[in-house]
């Protein structure tokens, strides 16, 4: 049975096409405007409070109705008109707490698509949906997942466990060809990197658009770590959504079979001497490019903290290599393979939104969020200094491409709102509050923050004098004073943990109602228990 936490409503079908693009109806002013309690920030500083600002009109801009479905969904915005499985339902979610219905349209947008034989769309565009590659990165199910978990919502978690499971089926039907029981890459769009070196000489699309046949090439199809890695992710959010179902039998089985394509990942397609992860040709030769694919293998938390201590040293962490003064590039900047000058549209290279907006699904898990402090301070500076919100920016300088990249990129507006509740207010994770209180840092001046919380209440933050006042649906809750750092509390408020969450050592003052004043020094990273 169903958990109780979930509420059930008449499931859509998968495969479901609803009204034809002839017939898109207008938003009503309803949906037009954020939900009433949305977050809220302002701060004195008013470069950052008007990167912020513009920040949701670009998102605001980009909720809209595409053909086929009735409900409006956020888009991908600038010369993107549409929504792409590889990123649109994880950008849906980052915006959830601003539009919950576009977050769970955003969903069964590509669920209504999906063909009868499992495939799910690769996008859903003004001019076409397409199905002539598979296009993924963060895993669609992975993201319906939490989002039905956060808000109990029963039809969203029956109809993602439907289709996850159906594409699942399909994935290892057409894109196993090789029997080895990876994800294999036919063309340059199945990744989403347009020019990017990785995919030197290889088509970007499937023939005919048809994604279950590849050119007739020698080197395809190829074995990619992303592709495995996403299914991987997939994998485990099934076996949750089964548990939660209360399919005990199939989250075993889901399970089993995560275990097995991350085994597969590790043993077949990482190279220890050059600490990255390649994909390997139809000829068993790897294709030696340093790309994010190392970045989006830990997205899906594949590798071990011991695996990534050695890639963080020698990849993304490395100044040389991801690491830039804007990181992260899109190829190691000390790869032979890096594309200078940059061009628009570059996984060449570029450091790119997308990237950014994906690093807390991994950064923090594997223990760096001192370091991730300082790529959040680079990135916002950057989009505050430009306004226009586009694609991707020059790791080396911080100025974005023009021409070519349009204006008003979502990806690049939801890096903006989400670093800034990530440095300096809270956010919430599956069973915990996170308050990021900076006194210090430039958008804390006079600032405050205000987050709803699923299942009701609100979260604030109020930066006052050389600290903080944190409330809890109202009720004072603890003032932290002095450097930086993280109150990690129960949904309850109950304090957890401290955490260090800058670059260097910081002093801290711990105020609690009731209770004396404790005072801590925190190392970057250091986690002590309250």
């Amino acid at each position: 049975m169903m958990s109780n936490r979930f509420s059930r409503r008449a499931v859509l079908g998968a495969g479901t096409a609803a009204l034809a693009a002839s017939a898109l109806p207008r938003l009503s002013l309803a949906e037009e405007k954020m939900a009433a309690d949305a977050p809220r920030f302002t701060t004195s500083d008013t470069s950052w409070q008007t990167a912020y600002d513009k920040a949701l009109e670009v998102l605001a801009g980009n909720v809209q109705v595409m053909p086929y479905v009735t409900k409006p969904v956020l888009i991908e915005g600038s010369v993107y008109k549409g929504i792409w499985q590889e990123c649109g339902p994880h950008e849906a979610l980052v915006y959830a707490k601003f539009r919950p219905d576009v977050a769970r349209n955003s969903h069964l947008t590509f669920f209504e698509l999906q063909r009868a034989d499992g495939q799910l769309p690769a996008n859903n565009k003004v001019v076409e949906t397409g199905f002539g590659q598979i296009q993924m990165v963060v895993p669609i199910a992975a993201t319906a997942w939490e989002l039905a978990r956060d808000t109990g919502d029963g039809e969203l978690l029956e109809a993602a466990y439907r289709a996850g499971g159906a594409w699942d089926g399909w994935l290892m039907r057409y894109r196993n060809t090789r029997g080895t029981g990876l994800v294999e890459g036919f063309c340059t769009y199945d990744t989403g990197h347009d020019n990017s070196p990785r995919w030197l000489g290889m088509p970007n699309q499937c023939p005919n658009k048809d994604a279950r046949r590849h050119h007739d090439l020698p080197s395809l199809p190829r074995l990619c770590p992303d592709l495995s890695a996403t299914t991987h992710g997939a994998r485990r959010a099934l076996a949750d959504m089964a548990k939660a179902l209360g399919r005990n039998g199939e989250a075993d089985k889901w399970t089993e079979e995560a275990d097995k394509i991350r085994n597969l990942i590790l043993s077949k397609l990482y190279v220890a001497e050059d600490a990255a992860f390649y994909d390997l040709d139809a000829e068993n030769k790897f294709i030696r490019v340093r790309s994010d694919v190392i970045s989006r293998v830990c997205g899906e938390h594949v590798v071990d903290q011991a695996l990534f201590d050695t890639l963080w040293t020698r990849q993304l962490h490395n100044p040389k290599a991801f690491w830039g003064k804007y990181p992260l590039s899109s190829i190691a900047m000390d790869d032979p393979a890096f594309v200078r000058p940059i061009p628009a549209n570059s996984w060449g290279g570029a450091s790119q939104g997308l990237t950014a907006l994906r690093t807390p699904r991994w950064i923090e898990h594997y223990g760096h969020a001192a370091e991730f402090t300082d790529m959040m301070d680079r990135w916002c500076e950057a989009i505050a200094k430009d306004l226009t919100f586009r694609q991707q920016m020059d790791p080396d300088t911080g100025e974005f491409t023009h021409g070519e990249d349009h204006p008003n990129y979502s990806p690049t507006a939801l890096v903006m709102v989400d670093y800034t509740w990530r440095l300096i207010g809270v956010v919430e994770e599956k069973d915990a509050l996170s308050w990021n209180i900076r006194p210090g840092h430039k958008a804390a001046r006079g600032a405050k923050l205000s987050l709803p919380l699923y299942g009701g209440g609100s979260a604030a933050v109020t930066y006052e004098g050389k600290g903080a006042g944190l409330t809890l649906s109202g009720k004072p809750l603890a003032r932290l004073e002095g450097g930086a750092a993280r109150l990690i509390t129960a949904k309850d408020g109950t304090p957890q943990a401290l955490l260090g969450i800058a670059p260097n050592a910081q002093r801290v003052t711990l105020r609690l109602p009731g209770r004396p004043a404790r005072q801590f020094n925190l190392k970057p990273n250091q986690r002590l228990a309250l």
